[in-house]
């Protein structure tokens, strides 16, 4: 008994150690490309490897930079139906001859169908947060693709926030952080990988045995 329990919540745990599914294509985050450049010259005042211009926009244009995401998402849906309708209908018929005297002089049918139908239907959602994010792609037109990922481990799992999207350079502000309500195909999700402790374990097998019992 105490083997089944023990295998029993090594397979729960097992299970819900598992990263949860994402709907953020492609990776989460690229390395900067290298860039072929004229040989060092040590000694001299110029120097390839260490130059920066002077005035040079340090906005993010190359795979590997950073962005700052400002997540502001904020939708609200309602829907609202109805329908109604009625049908009514009567038959009349008088019965001949002798049949008169027996059943009445004549006979009337009546009936009526109503029916009415309504639907309302609403959804909220609120997402707000910041996170960063990688250039891993620079399209022809100059647009960027970026893709990010932040872990947070609290005690009983991980929370999983992912982010990607498409980025436009004119919508990058200062500090290099963009606005999510800017982002092309923009991916938000967040999601969690909770763990079973020992007591929840117990109590989810205690009251499956139980369950089983003939009393």
């Amino acid at each position: 008994m105490k083997i089944l329990t023990s295998f029993a919540a090594l397979v729960l745990l097992a299970g819900c150690a598992t990263a949860p599914t994402t709907i953020v294509q492609g990776p989460t985050s690229a390395r900067p490309m290298l860039v072929d450049g004229a040989p060092a010259t040590d000694g001299a005042i110029f120097n390839v490897n260490s130059y920066r211009p002077m005035f040079e926009d340090r906005r993010a244009r190359h795979i590997g930079d950073l962005l700052t995401i400002n997540i502001a998402e904020r939708t609200t849906a309602t829907k609202a139906g109805a329908s109604s309708g009625n049908k009514t209908g009567s038959a009349s018929f008088t019965s001949p001859g002798v049949l008169a005297g027996v059943i009445g002089a004549g006979v009337a049918l009546e009936s009526g169908t109503k029916f009415a139908d309504g639907d309302n239907q609403s959804a909220s959602n609120n997402f707000t947060g910041t996170i960063g994010v990688t250039v891993t792609e620079v399209l022809p037109n100059g647009n960027l693709i970026v893709a990010g990922e932040k872990q947070v481990a609290m005690n009983k799992g991980t929370e999983f926030i992912r982010f990607s999207g498409m980025v436009s350079p004119d919508t990058i502000q200062a500090g290099n952080t963009v606005s999510s309500a800017v982002v092309a195909d923009a991916r938000v999700e967040y999601r969690t990988n909770s763990r079973l402790d020992r007591a929840e374990v117990t109590s989810m097998l205690s009251r499956f045995f139980l369950s089983m019992l003939p009393f």
